[in-house]
């Protein structure tokens, strides 16, 4: 048995603290490990890291390899195409690179779930293999205990099938994310599951089925991995639902009696975390002040709140969202209206990471910019040039060594480099502390891409 663990997503609907260039998988916002560290965890459970392929977008490459240093099998997709795609790319690199059969079972999840317990889990990933290993594709259905909007439904036939002490349903349709009336209605007929958008199927099964249902999408998958990287930008843009799920006969429902949050609006959030005696939930310098069954995430400000109640107020260092409980779907559309205006704030943080540190902008104005540097330990920046601006570095923490033109340097706290424009230039971080400096930018032009790369460790 095979897993894909599908982290390329970029989703919005955490916004502000999730962005299209940092989205929720990468988050800490359930404890001390990421939501992708946390999805590979509960897989570790019953298989090893070469059982483990990650498909993810090739712009989170360096956080993929941060959180999961000791994962071996790791696609980079060219392109976002969606998870029937994703799916297929995943199949095509199991059987050429690792050597499955197309009798291996694969078991498909996304990378931002929050499922409890790990150990009930693992037993539903052993029952699956039986499951799928008949031929049969499995979805995971989670009962529904409220009438949500965000989620889309599956409808399950009468009679059931047993697999040791569990069972599972046919599946008789797919249904989109209702409106509130129509999800009370399904809530209320007992027949419906929530669509948690984990899969499992054998690579027969899956080819057979994406032959009869989308022989476009199969066929673009007929030749090698590496030519199929080269075009994959060419492949329709479509979900497994859309593609196999909702037409195929073969589809079963395996009901999930355990936890289970896909984190997927700020209602989300606010139902995983620990409530005090108000039902609020609350992070950093907040004062409430009678105010009920709230979600108030500070950063950096001390928020007062005074008499509020159903609320969502999450702060960051460059956005503040302020809304109604209930409404929290709507954020992807703020988001979608904030990207048609070309608003920064959707796509990345006021502080960006790189694979050696990251830096934050402290300010930006006409013709300068001010950010603070970070690099790790033995890390080094590329070597690199810039036709618009130049540069001066100040030096607050650590040691650096200086590449400028043909001078190397090393520069300690409090000390500075120039940088003149056109000048070939590099940092690096030599100590076993992180490095942090000051970094002014001066001239016409100040954006991230005027950068001319000649050399970098990373193949950037």
């Amino acid at each position: 048995m095979k897993a894909f663990i599908l982290a390329g997503g970029g989703g919005t609907r955490l916004w502000p603290l999730s962005r299209r260039n940092y989205p929720k998988q990468f988050l800490k916002i359930n404890g001390g490990k990421s939501l992708l560290q946390e999805t590979a965890e509960r897989l570790l459970q019953v298989m090893t890291v070469d059982d483990i392929v990650i498909v993810t977008n090739k712009k989170y490459k360096f956080y993929v390899k941060s959180d999961l240093p000791d994962m071996k099998h790791i696609i980079y997709e060219p392109a976002g195409r969606n998870t029937a795609p994703a799916a297929m790319l995943g199949i095509k690199y199991c059987m050429e690179k690792l050597g499955c059969s197309e009798d291996e079972v694969i078991i498909m999840c996304p990378s931002d779930h929050v499922i409890r317990p790990v150990e009930k889990f693992a037993e539903y990933i052993k029952l699956v293999d039986t499951i799928a290993g008949e031929g049969h594709i499995v979805t995971f259905g989670i009962k529904p205990d409220r009438p949500e909007t965000g989620y889309g439904y599956i409808k399950i036939r009468s009679g059931q099938q047993a697999a040791g002490d569990r069972i599972f349903f046919n599946v008789e349709k797919f249904v989109e994310k209702p409106d509130i009336e129509t999800a009370r209605s399904y809530l209320n007929d007992g027949s419906f599951y929530w669509n948690s958008g984990m899969f499992a199927f054998s690579i027969k099964t899956i080819f057979d089925e994406m032959g009869k249902h989308a022989p476009e999408i199969k066929a673009l998958f007929e030749g090698k991995f590496d030519d199929v990287m080269r075009v994959f930008d060419q492949v329709p843009d479509i979900s497994m639902d859309y593609a196999v799920m909702e037409k195929s006969d073969r589809v079963v429902v395996l009901p999930l009696d355990l936890y289970w949050n896909d984190i997927g609006s700020w209602d989300s959030l606010y139902d995983l975390l620990d409530k005090d005696e108000e039902k609020n939930v609350t992070h950093g310098d907040v004062l409430a002040i009678e105010t009920k069954r709230s979600l108030i995430l500070g950063h950096k400000r001390q928020i007062t709140t005074i008499g509020l109640e159903d609320c969502i107020i999450v702060e960051t260092d460059d956005a503040i969202l302020v809304a109604k409980k209930g409404e929290a779907q709507k954020v992807k559309l703020a988001v979608a209206l904030l990207h048609k205006a070309s608003r920064t704030e959707v796509e990345e943080h006021v502080t960006i990471y790189r694979p050696w540190g990251s830096y934050t902008i402290l300010e930006d104005g006409a013709r300068y910019k001010i950010k603070r540097i970070v690099v790790n330990p033995d890390e080094k920046l590329s070597l690199q040039m810039h036709y618009h601006r130049s540069e001066h570095w100040v030096v607050i923490k650590g040691t650096a060594r200086v590449l400028v033109g043909d001078r190397e340097m090393l520069i300690h706290e409090n000390e500075s480099a120039y940088v003149p424009k056109s000048t070939m230039h590099r940092l690096e971080n030599p100590g076993k502390v992180s490095l942090e400096i000051i970094e002014v930018q001066n001239g016409e032009y100040v954006g991230e891409d005027d950068i001319v790369r000649v050399e970098d460790k990373y193949d950037r």
